[in-house]
């Protein structure tokens, strides 16, 4: 790092009191200590939750993994987790917390290191970086943050007055960054609920009732044992990955591909996918997800986990994946007697299915005031997204620059008067 004058750096393990992982919980319903796991550690701060409970008596003062006010943790194992941070700023309820053993404590030495500078220089990109590059252990999977290697790594070590003074800077300038971003969330949460109410059109409670199967020339699921065949080569294949949960389009980021064995021909030609097919997965966390298939996915099997509802020539395809796509829908397929929520659908849970029938005339104009709806939503949401995005960047790039000195806040102009 190139740090200003007047700034030093010292092996984080020199400006802390403890660094240290936790301690493997005896878990409970209910008990007398809360437990902190990388679960509960998440990007928008401490999911309580997520948390649990571990059997103790005696004082959890001693526990290996006790946590104090201002202490940073650190997740420590598995890809996706690893080297996240947060800060422990007390329980919620007053029960003593600990960290588990796959949470790494690093308690600040207030001598020397503001314990909310920590966080913020343990959460910025340079660390984060340096996490991967040098302080990861293991294989794929199975990594893990390596101690000995944590402790060695340097912080910038500014004095403590401008070291409370860089946090009181970031601590403003995050929250009104979060604030934002909040506000965004939910905005996006209401475009969504927009979407969902535009899909009710489908519903013509005037059209005659009838039972879907009567209006289809195929209701199929793709061949067992498919599986072994998957490769990078061969004919695509449509899996329930290939689904979105919120639009009929096809996800072609996960796509694989099948060479199935000339005894399976007949098999494979009665899953092929024609234009104007529906797709809808029938398994799994997916299961209601529908896709209406386009050219970038004709000629395509479908798996034994998605069903092929191929429309008859008195009912849209289009109108049908938004009618499958749509709350009322959703919820009688998806609504178990028991008010839980089916993990998986049959053939004949599609095909007895009874809804309103309109004119096929209807339908048409029905599904393209829909699609033109739809796409003004998704247009909203992508901008919003894109904002989200840009917030999230430059509230790191505020931070790694306050805590490498690259930002003097001493001259920095106040949140308040002036505008992201």
């Amino acid at each position: 790092m190139s740090l200003p004058n007047g700034w030093s750096s010292s092996p984080l393990k020199h400006v802390t009191t403890v660094l240290n992982r936790g301690s493997a919980p005896d878990y409970v319903d209910d008990g007398p200590v809360r437990a902190v796991s990388q679960a509960a550690n998440q990007p928008g701060g401490l999911d309580w939750s997520r948390t649990r409970f571990h059997a103790f008596s005696g004082n959890p003062r001693r526990l290996k993994g006790y946590l104090q006010p201002g202490d940073v943790i650190i997740n420590s194992t598995g890809t996706g987790t690893l080297g996240r941070v947060g800060q422990f700023m007390g329980p919620p309820d007053g029960i003593p917390c600990m960290a588990d053993g796959h949470v790494t404590i690093a308690r600040a030495d207030h001598r020397s290191l503001h314990p909310r500078f920590a966080y913020y220089w343990l959460a910025s990109q340079p660390f984060q970086e340096y996490v991967y590059a040098a302080l990861v252990v293991g294989a794929t999977n199975q990594i893990e943050l390596n101690r000995e290697r944590l402790g060695e790594a340097p912080v910038p070590l500014p004095s403590i007055e401008e070291q409370r003074r860089i946090t009181g800077f970031l601590d403003a300038e995050t929250y009104r960054i979060d604030r934002l971003m909040v506000k965004m969330r939910s905005q996006d949460e209401l475009l969504s609920n927009r979407r969902r109410a535009v899909l009710t059109a489908t519903w013509h409670p005037e059209a005659r009732v009838a039972r879907l199967g009567y209006f289809l020339s195929l209701v199929t699921s793709g061949p067992r044992g498919w599986g072994e065949y998957i490769g990078t080569e061969g004919n695509m294949f449509f899996r329930s990955a290939n689904l979105w949960r919120d639009s009929i389009e096809p996800k072609l980021a996960s796509v694989a591909y099948v060479e199935p064995p000339p005894s399976a021909l007949a098999e494979s030609i009665r899953s092929t996918i024609r234009p104007g097919d529906v797709l809808v997965g029938i398994t799994g966390a997916n299961t209601g997800w529908v896709c209406l298939a386009n050219q970038d996915v004709v000629g395509a099997n479908v798996s034994q986990h998605v069903c092929l509802l191929r429309p008859s020539r008195l009912v849209s395809g289009k109108w049908l994946a938004y009618l499958l796509a749509s709350p009322l829908v959703q919820d009688f397929l998806l609504g178990s007697q028991y008010g839980g929520t089916k993990t998986q659908l049959s053939l004949p849970d599609l095909r007895d299915l009874k809804v309103p029938i309109p004119e096929l005339a209807k339908q048409q104009s029905v599904a393209n005031e829909i699609q033109h709806q739809i796409i003004a939503i998704e247009s909203e949401r992508g901008a919003r997204a894109r904002q989200l995005g840009l917030l999230a960047e430059r509230r790191q790039a505020l931070i790694t620059a306050a805590v490498t000195g690259q930002l003097d806040v001493t001259t920095a102009r106040p949140a308040h008067d002036r505008d992201l």
